[in-house]
């Protein structure tokens, strides 16, 4: 289980796939990286799990992560079923200082961006002219000399904001993302999560989470397993270890501090398996510049 991703945005702040075909490549991860990511799915279902929430994922449905943020895609294990997806990652602060000259199209753009509301998922969008969109950027990227790149990556998101703002009004979004605020998910795995949300930097016990829902381990652990395609142990790991990576580059808390602050007081432990998901160490990951 990787945890982090990261993608080299400090040598080039855009990432961009337009329709790749992932059906034999696809793997089933836990993972946060540097940068905001839109996620459009063309063909295939599964499940999101993000922010201890469990959305389905469906043709024709944009989801975007803000940077750091966890998040896990989990396809449906249908024979025949293809997945096809255009994946976005790029640097949120580069964006938005191009998008000073459309207000409304920045004020949209830093709802998804930094509104601890946001809802995750936009669905009903045109999908003809979306494509259309996709399409038309997508050559004009692949064609792009190396120097005037980045300037073709940029025009399309701007395009593409435009295009989100124009066919999902803010209007739509802030009742939405009202209605969403109110409207709390009650499945057991999610209830799993967000008892690790507030539990996750203690010593973890099985028996406390299984207390604290008022159902046997076993059963617990048996229907978190089927829902969202993992253990609980590798949940909180995988939350531990992003959260880690959020204190290394935003706090000046000492290493072994931040260890303990997600509940991995252990501090050969906890640099060991900061390394196995991440792919370096916790000093490494500190002192790799951002943007």
């Amino acid at each position: 289980m990787k945890v982090m991703n990261y993608l080299n945005l400090n040598q080039h702040p855009a990432h961009l796939q337009f329709y790749r075909n992932r059906t034999n490549a696809f793997a089933e991860i836990y993972h946060a990286h540097q940068g905001m990511e839109i996620l459009i799915v063309h063909e295939g279902t599964g499940t999101v799990v993000v922010e201890q929430q469990i959305f389905d994922l469906v043709p024709g449905r944009l989801f975007y992560f803000k940077p750091f943020q966890l998040h896990r895609i989990r396809m449906n294990e249908l024979a025949q079923q293809s997945y096809i997806r255009s994946f976005f990652v790029f640097e949120p602060a580069l964006l938005d200082s191009c998008l000073v000259a459309f207000p409304s199209t920045r004020e949209f753009f830093q709802k998804l961006w930094k509104d601890p509301l946001s809802i995750q998922n936009i669905s009903g969008l045109n999908t003809d002219a979306l494509h259309n969109l996709l399409h038309t950027h997508q050559q004009n990227i692949e064609h792009a000399k190396p120097e005037h790149l980045l300037e073709e990556q940029l025009f399309f998101l701007i395009s593409l904001m435009h295009h989100l703002k124009t066919s999902y009004p803010l209007t739509n979004y802030e009742r939405s993302a009202e209605r969403t605020s109110q409207v709390k998910s009650s499945s057991l795995a999610e209830k799993v999560m967000e008892w690790i949300e507030i539990h996750y930097m203690e010593p973890f016990e099985l028996s406390q989470l299984a207390q604290a829902i008022h159902l046997s381990p076993n059963h617990i652990s048996a229907v978190f397993k089927q829902m969202v395609g993992s253990s609980i142990i590798e949940y909180l790991t995988a939350r531990r270890i992003r959260q880690a990576c959020w204190l290394l580059k935003s706090s000046d808390l000492p290493i072994q501090g931040i260890g303990r602050a997600v509940g991995l007081g252990n501090f050969s432990y906890f640099c060991q398996m900061f390394k196995k998901h991440v792919g370096m160490t916790p000093y490494q990951f500190k002192k790799t510049p951002r943007m």
